[in-house]
């Protein structure tokens, strides 16, 4: 059982480190030349002063959509962990960790949905930004976390607590 909980606990702090990368990194979308954009700035590579310039991102419904929905996956993200813990140490044997579980999918539901709507409407939200590029790694670490989310909240819904 401890190394369920091991494994378990592993897999929900791996889900956190990548979607705090995915959320706060600056890789959302890359453009030839250094140039790379995330959920809060563009940056470009100022070769004269070897500097990054950063500015705000466009006012783009859907890219605030995209900013709320990932920051909300952080959160419950963190609140499945903490409620995890909590659970651990309160709750009576035999019982089952529906709340963290419930959290848990509502944390995937949050990242699917981000990470889907970015994918969907990338022309718009790149709309005032030369043509060509491709998804960051960022991008690529939220659809990532998208599965472990979903499988770690199936897995609080089985979890049964033992001694």
């Amino acid at each position: 059982m401890s190394l369920l909980l091991l494994v378990v606990s592993a897999l929900h702090i791996l889900i956190l480190i990548l979607l705090f990368v995915a959320t706060l990194d600056k890789s959302w979308w890359t453009l030839p030349g250094k140039e790379s954009l995330n959920l809060w700035y563009d940056c470009t590579w100022n070769n004269d002063n070897k500097t990054w310039a950063c500015s705000n991102v466009s006012e783009n419904g859907w890219l605030k959509a995209v900013q709320v929905l990932m920051v909300l996956s952080l959160i419950l993200c963190c609140l499945s962990f903490i409620l995890f813990m909590f659970q651990l140490y309160t709750m009576r044997r035999g019982g089952l960790f529906y709340a963290t579980g419930l959290c848990q999918l509502c944390t995937s539901v949050a990242v699917f949905t981000g990470a889907l709507i970015y994918a969907i409407h990338a022309e718009e939200i790149l709309a005032e930004r030369p043509p060509g590029g491709s998804f960051g790694y960022c991008f690529a670490l939220a659809w990532v976390a998208f599965p472990f989310a979903l499988a770690s909240g199936v897995i609080y819904i089985h979890l049964r607590k033992r001694e």
